[in-house]
């Protein structure tokens, strides 16, 4: 399995014959510049919570990769209203797919539609995919709900927020990272805005110092999971 990055919470996960993209914030991130969005491709499409710094490109996407999209219902509901019909909308719970199987869980944070419509509950997602289990936590803060995950799975990479005043920051993080028993982690959500900035150095050595792993892959890297 591949993961690449690109910028904010975006990234996408490659299995042999399916390809997973999630919170797709792209062409409006300067950061991301060097990307050119007309050559993603995707099977489905995963949005966390409706914020413009994570459904940015979801339309333009949508619509060039004809992948479905997997939200909350509110946010399928705007989704479907800009023409967008291949689309699975969930709740917190899990659903087994052809591809394996997910489960969309409790994030702490906001939410708010571009148009200003009511976006739904934020939220996280656990995906099983050829053998590994997989962690996006999407935007939050720290929350005692992460502890029910080491119950039901043994994570093999929990993809965190780390950038802090909207989400955890790094600290909180090493704390979640304890909360799901998961040692190797990805770092999402910094650098893209002055507030939330962090010391690349600093971070990963805080996860060292916690037997954890830190992996910050460069915009359009790609790393083997």
């Amino acid at each position: 399995m591949k993961y690449t990055y690109y910028g904010q919470s975006c990234f996408l996960l490659e299995t042999e014959d399916k390809k997973f993209l999630f919170d797709p914030f792209i062409s409006q991130n300067p950061l991301a510049a060097a990307i050119d969005t007309t050559k993603i491709e995707a099977d489905y499409i995963l949005v966390s919570h409706a914020h413009g710094d994570h459904v940015g490109d979801l339309i333009a996407l949508a619509k060039q990769t004809n992948a479905t999209v997997i939200a909350i219902p509110e946010i399928i509901g705007w989704v479907m209203k800009q023409g967008i019909e291949n689309v699975h909308p969930m709740n917190f719970g899990k659903h087994t797919f052809d591809f394996g199987v997910v489960r969309m869980v409790w994030a702490t944070h906001s939410a708010g539609l571009p148009d200003g419509s009511y976006g739904g509950n934020p939220a996280g997602f656990v995906l099983e995919l050829d053998g590994k289990q997989i962690y996006f936590a999407g935007d939050t803060g720290l929350t005692v709900e992460m502890k029910l995950l080491p119950e039901l799975y043994k994570l093999d990479y929990a993809i965190l927020p780390i950038g802090g005043n909207y989400t955890m920051d790094v600290d909180d993080a090493v704390i979640a990272a304890k909360y799901i028993n998961c040692d190797k982690i990805i770092g999402v959500h910094y650098n893209t805005f002055p507030v939330i900035e962090i010391d690349e150095h600093v971070a990963v050595e805080s996860f060292k110092r916690a037997q954890k792993t830190l992996f910050l892959p460069a915009i359009g890297e790609t790393m083997d999971l």
